[in-house]
């Protein structure tokens, strides 16, 4: 059976069948899957029964492994974190709010790759907002006043010791390491070109993004810039199965986690695509 990408009707996504991924791909399968990651910016694996050496290997076909801060990985393991949540946990949802993995960094990762392991019988969906698609329907006049806005990025809300997966976090089964590192600043344009296709996204939401430079209210132009780039229109649903695998581009969409599944055990394994390009502009 050969590969067959199959689109999501959505803002984004696709689902791959056809392929096995606890084998190593053939140059030609990494090329088509590439194109299609970069087309749809959010690809579904189902009935993929692979470990984590497949997981690994898999990601080290679309660029090196990226940086996973603040997360202690699994035992055993350099690159791969769990998404954990036990059955009787009461914790808020991990990363319930919108955002771009990581983009507080240097260089923020190209993309996130997931495998299931444990699925709850209902919820549990990863949503993905499509900034593309909201960029290209942005009205003139708002687009030229975000055009050449540097937003300043930061894990502070998030991972500092006051955050809010810090010090008074407590009852969470994921192994969270909060830090001050958190509080760094950095840089990036709020629209930015994809480092791949050249096509222009926004980049980050409220969140991540604590500030922009050279704008007289920036939480009012934030708030009104996140309203828009969450509308439904943007957004796909995954729904996830038993051993499925899934990759996105973290420079073409947001994402979050949904809950719905209390009583529920769910468990993720992940790893991070670095940013093979090298840069960020």
């Amino acid at each position: 059976m050969s590969m067959r990408v199959e689109p999501s009707g959505a803002a984004c996504g696709a689902r791959v069948v056809g392929v096995d991924l606890s084998a190593p791909l053939a140059d030609t399968d990494i090329s088509e899957i590439r194109s299609a990651w970069l087309e749809h910016a959010v690809l579904a694996f189902p009935d993929q029964q692979i470990s984590d050496d497949d997981l690994e290997r898999f990601t080290l076909a679309f660029g090196p492994f990226g940086d996973d801060p603040f997360i202690a990985p699994v035992p055993g393991r350099a690159n791969v974190i769990a998404v954990r949540r036990d059955a009787d946990e009461k914790t808020p949802i991990f990363a319930e709010s919108w955002h771009t993995d990581w983009s507080f960094q240097a260089i923020p990762p190209a993309g996130t790759c997931l495998r299931s392991i444990i699925v709850p019988p209902v919820g549990g969906d990863t949503l993905f907002a499509d900034q593309r698609a909201a960029l290209d329907a942005m009205p003139q006049a708002m687009r030229s006043r975000l055009d050449g806005v540097i937003a300043l990025h930061s894990a502070k809300r998030a991972y500092a010791p006051d955050g809010a997966y810090g010090e008074g976090d407590k009852g969470r089964s994921m192994s969270i390491m909060p830090s001050s590192e958190a509080n760094i600043i950095q840089r990036h344009p709020l629209i930015r070109r994809h480092p791949e296709t050249g096509r222009a996204a926004i980049y980050g939401a409220i969140g991540y993004i604590v500030g922009l430079e050279g704008v007289d209210d920036p939480e009012s132009t934030l708030a009104e810039l996140y309203a828009w780039q969450t509308q439904e229109r943007f957004v796909c649903a995954q729904t996830w199965e038993l051993d499925m695998v899934l990759m996105w581009d973290n420079r073409s969409v947001l994402h979050r986690a949904t809950g719905g599944y209390e009583g529920h055990a769910r468990l993720l394994h992940r790893t991070t695509i670095g940013e093979a390009t090298g840069r960020f502009e």
